[in-house]
């Protein structure tokens, strides 16, 4: 008898998935374990295996194409048994009409579609998968120019993915013969990124029916204007985007030795970094810090006002999912909200005493994100993530702290932040912060958060509220502290309060959870010294 395979919830939010590539056809003899398709979620691909036995008889989603969870993916039985009733009346597809299929919709293994031409010697360069939700990549910058020589190791370009700004270093050696992205274009997942090999290859017959794939977002004149702008910089190993430029090896050294690049003096040429830099830094060095303006001034030129005309901004891969997700959060996730307004008298004495010991400087932020850690391990619930049919109480406190870079928004986040000291929290913020708005964050330092803050308090804005940064079930929105006459003992005095805004998920938190938490954070920030009982 057939067997109806669904689609399968391979991850904890995932809704639907994407058939990246089918193993089995129409017709093809399948058994238990044999390896069916591999299917996109919204965190990774994998392979989907078939529990039964039998000949496939029917694909109920095309390679390339998505269905929901629980939609039909496949049917499985007999060999010339009838499915009309398991189809709907549709007829099951022939082998043939699947080859057809599949030869008419477009591909996104290039390797394998153009394996046949690749010459002797030539090395296919794919566009890599950076994150888990990566479906495609824009390169924001090539450090390498067809004809330039490659080696082993050498930066060849800055891919941006949704989540961050990363360097792609080349495995190979030889001449860069073909560039299969422009600078500033976008290109799905494992297609063609670049061809290396030896020089004078011809290689133009190499992955063309890629060429469709790159992005048409940039109109011709903003295309124009950025190869002039090539053409009249100077060459230079640094980045236009004002990143840190470093050699591959430096770079791995900083990381082992926890060495932070922002503060290295680089002595290579163009001031790049190099593995002696690393091997005599002392934190004592301090480098010129002017990234974060220029990258600021750059985004104002982008978005400069033109009197009588209407200008035009291609989304980043970063704002196109800042849109998505948070539009996804606000309409999926029941929001309410919750405001406390509290007195930072005693956290203000604390913080000049804590300030006092001698290279030791910690921020308001410092102290409200420990305190909110140590909450978040009173009340549990709000350390969770809905799933759908369970609820998910995380087993770690990881907190999100959203910091603004000129594309938008990025919440790096702190792991295991209840184990941290004032002093962890501080420089790790610092750090992130630094390179959040370089674009030089990894995508693992973006992920896994269970709880979030917002804090706009530096701007002066007294209160305010924010959209969940799912999968959390919380967001706690900082505002300034001010001062401002309050009641104390019957007596109006000058005091010091701060509003703090907890955006919850009702499905999760129910809102004598969220006060709960709210009555512990205030007592922790009005009474600094709970926090060591």
């Amino acid at each position: 008898m057939a067997e109806v395979i669904t689609m399968p919830r391979l991850s904890d939010t995932m809704t639907e998935g994407k058939v990246a590539k089918w193993h089995k056809k129409v017709g093809d003899k399948v058994k238990e374990g044999d390896i069916l398709a591999e299917i996109e979620t919204d965190k990774a691909v994998q392979d989907f295996e078939s529990e039964v036995e039998g000949t496939l008889l029917y694909v109920g989603v095309e390679e390339g194409a998505a269905a929901a969870v629980d939609s039909v993916l496949a049917i499985i039985g007999n060999e010339g048994e009838d499915i009309s009733g398991l189809t709907g009346g549709a007829a099951a597809p022939s082998a043939g009409s699947e080859e057809k299929k599949s030869e008419e919709q477009p591909k996104t293994e290039t390797v394998e579609t153009a394996s046949a031409e690749v010459p002797a010697g030539v090395e296919v360069i794919t566009m890599p998968r950076l994150s888990d939700t990566m479906t495609e990549g824009k390169v924001a910058k090539w450090h390498k120019n067809v004809g330039d020589t490659v080696k082993e190791g050498d930066l060849l370009a800055e891919i941006e993915t949704d989540k961050a700004v990363q360097d792609f270093e080349s495995e190979f050696n030889g001449v860069l013969l073909k560039q299969g992205v422009e600078e500033g274009g976008a290109a799905p997942v494992d297609s063609v990124l670049a061809i290396i090999g030896p020089a004078g290859t011809d290689v133009s017959a190499v992955g063309a029916p890629k060429a469709a794939a790159q992005s048409t977002e940039k109109p011709a004149e903003q295309k124009a204007e950025v190869k002039t702008e090539e053409k009249a910089a100077p060459a230079a190993n640094t980045s236009s985007s004002d990143r840190v430029a470093i050699s591959p090896l430096a770079k791995k050294m900083a990381q082992d030795k926890g060495v932070d690049i922002n503060a290295v003096q680089g002595s290579g040429e163009n001031g790049r970094i190099v593995k002696k830099d690393i091997e005599n830094y002392q934190p004592s060095q301090a480098k010129p810090a002017a990234s974060a303006p220029a990258a600021s001034a750059a985004a104002q030129v982008a978005v400069s006002f033109v009197q009588g005309e209407d200008t035009e901004t291609p989304n980043s891969q970063v704002r196109n999912v800042i849109a998505k997700r948070l539009s996804e959060s606000k309409f999926s996730a029941p929001h309410y909200y919750l405001m406390v307004e509290i007195n930072m008298d005693k956290a203000i004495e604390a913080r000049k005493e804590i300030n006092s010991i001698p290279d030791t400087k910690i921020s308001f932020n410092d102290m409200i994100i420990k305190a909110t850690a140590i909450a978040l391990k009173k009340h549990p619930q709000v350390n969770s993530s809905w799933a759908g049919d369970k609820i998910i109480h995380r087993g770690n406190i990881n907190v999100g702290v959203a910091v603004a870079i000129p594309d938008g928004l990025v919440v790096p986040v702190l792991k295991n932040t209840d184990q941290m000291s004032y002093t962890q929290i501080s420089a790790a913020v610092k750090d992130m912060a630094s390179r959040a708005k370089n674009k030089g964050l990894k995508a693992n330092e973006m992920e896994g958060s269970t709880f979030s803050i917002s804090n706009l308090g530096m701007f002066g804005i007294e209160t305010f509220t924010s959209i969940i940064n799912q999968p959390n079930s919380a967001i706690l929105s900082v505002g300034a502290i001010i001062e401002k006459p309050i009641v104390k003992n019957g007596q109006i005095v000058v005091g010091n309060t701060m509003k703090l805004s907890l955006a919850c998920d009702h499905r999760v938190v129910d809102g004598a959870t969220g006060a709960q938490f709210l009555q512990t954070l205030r007592t922790y920030l009005e009474n600094p010294l709970t926090l060591l009982l």
